[in-house]
């Protein structure tokens, strides 16, 4: 059977939420980036994927679910692009695949008071924060077709810059290594799928904290899924419910000396123990032409 060497997907992917909970200098992974067939690798070949991705919050919590009355509202717009490679060869039963992430970020972020070491309300960010590799995963095809599992050691962020001082930067020049699992389950037109993840993250040298002074920082682990259900309206099409999960399991720790004021390493030591916690859930469709997919997700 002949197949088509490369197959697109466009996934544009539309995030409006009235709270944020994250601590620290937030994480990596764009939550509720995967929904619908999050656990199925297509059969061998190559594929290219993009990624259309909005994001919008009006405040923020802390670990009490209080707003913070500094924070004003976060804009993130952004496209990823993603290429996987599936071989035919098999370890333990599973796919040989690969795949690389480059994504393209602009973030405006705006505070009701100056913050951060350049004492300002609002900072803004156009960049790669880091690159996503995986040169390692296994993907399993169960049950006739019903059941799909796939696994890696870790996804591997790469950081491409540094902070300097930008409270917008995402990609805080520190590594993030991500074990992940994901699980797709068909039945009489029904799909379910989760993509579920574990952070470890190295050290963050000289991260920007919002009282004026830059220290290195051992952010926390994090767990965090995305998950979906959908029904097939027709073979081409689906709809259902997508979201995601996030939370900080680990405290950060923060790296102080002599020369952070005893009053902001009292406020630091104290944040150490704020961990990030946000769940979202929306519609979504699926559609499938060809050699090419479509979905749109509002969560």
């Amino acid at each position: 059977m002949l197949r088509k060497p490369i197959i697109f997907c466009f996934t544009a992917l539309f995030l409006l939420c009235s709270s944020l909970a994250m601590a620290g200098g937030g994480q990596s992974y764009p939550n509720g980036s995967e929904a619908f067939m999050a656990g199925a690798v297509p059969p061998p070949g190559s594929y290219f994927l993009d990624y259309a991705y909005y994001y919008s919050a009006d405040n923020m919590k802390d670990d009490n679910g209080d707003d913070i009355a500094a924070f004003d509202d976060v804009t993130v717009l952004a496209n990823v692009f993603r290429f996987l490679w599936v071989s035919d060869k098999q370890i333990l039963g599973g796919n040989l695949a690969m795949h690389s992430f480059l994504p393209i970020l602009d973030v405006d972020l705006k505070f009701n008071a100056p913050v951060g070491p350049e004492s300002k309300t609002g900072y803004s960010d156009t960049n790669v924060p880091y690159v996503i590799v995986n040169p390692f995963i296994l993907a399993w095809h169960l049950q006739e077709g019903k059941l799909h599992i796939v696994a890696t050691p870790a996804d591997i962020y790469i950081p491409t810059g540094q902070d300097d001082g930008n409270m917008a930067t995402v990609g805080h020049n520190f590594w993030t290594f991500e074990p992940v699992v994901g699980i797709t389950y068909l039945a009489g037109g029904w799909e379910f799928s989760g993509k579920f993840m574990y952070d470890f993250n190295t050290t963050q040298d000289d991260f920007a904290t919002v009282y004026g002074v830059e220290v290195d920082r051992d952010p926390g682990q994090e767990f965090h899924f995305d998950y979906s259900a959908s029904y097939a309206i027709n073979p081409t099409l689906r709809i259902g419910l997508n979201g995601y999960f996030y939370t900080q399991v680990t405290d950060d720790e923060y790296k102080l000396n002599d020369a952070v004021p005893a009053p902001v390493q009292a406020l630091l030591k104290q944040d150490e123990g704020n961990h990030g916690q946000v769940f979202a859930m929306g519609p979504g469709i699926w559609y499938n032409h060809k050699n090419m997919f479509f979905s749109l997700r509002n969560q």
